[in-house]
């Protein structure tokens, strides 16, 4: 696939308020709770992500407008399996393909970084998240937890 129109790029601390913007929206849209202190702490020091070791976090954004419309987090559990983090994208721009687009670089953003498994958890009403999960080839696992933001859990191969 190919999106003239966006690129996806490393984040940056600076993007922090169009990033928080975008996912609490997003949460809020389904009828989720934005957890600042919690669940989106990570949120306050985006370029923690890349003090990890093969952390990444990236965020999708329109060429000419350089706004953010999505995101993306790849964190380390282990030497082997990263955790799929902050997945979301800007409802303006949802239908055109670029979840699958932004899934499919976060993939191959694990691979380059020597994963061997990606794992992720989330929410039932994230419907069209989780039929694209399944569309890639993710399949479902017990959830590390369960919690108002994590009722479900999914892994992929990626070796």
């Amino acid at each position: 696939m190919n999106f003239k129109e966006f690129l996806i790029r490393p984040a940056t601390n600076s993007d922090i308020p169009a990033i928080k913007q975008l996912v609490f929206s997003s949460l809020i849209e389904h009828g989720l709770h934005p957890d600042p202190l919690g669940k989106d702490c990570d949120l306050d020091d985006i370029e923690k992500y890349f003090s990890f070791n093969n952390g990444f976090f990236g965020v999708a954004v329109h060429t000419e407008t350089k706004q953010i419309v999505g995101t993306f987090g790849i964190h380390p559990m282990d030497h082997e399996i990263c955790e799929l983090r902050k997945m979301y994208l800007s409802k303006a721009v949802r239908g055109q393909g670029l979840g699958k687009w932004l899934l499919d670089t976060a993939i191959q953003k694990a691979r380059e970084k020597h994963y061997k498994k990606i794992f992720l958890e989330t929410i039932s009403p994230l419907t069209v998240a989780i039929a694209l999960y399944k569309k890639f080839g993710f399949r479902e696992v017990t959830p590390k937890e369960s919690n108002e933001r994590v009722d479900q859990a999914f892994e992929l191969d990626i070796s």
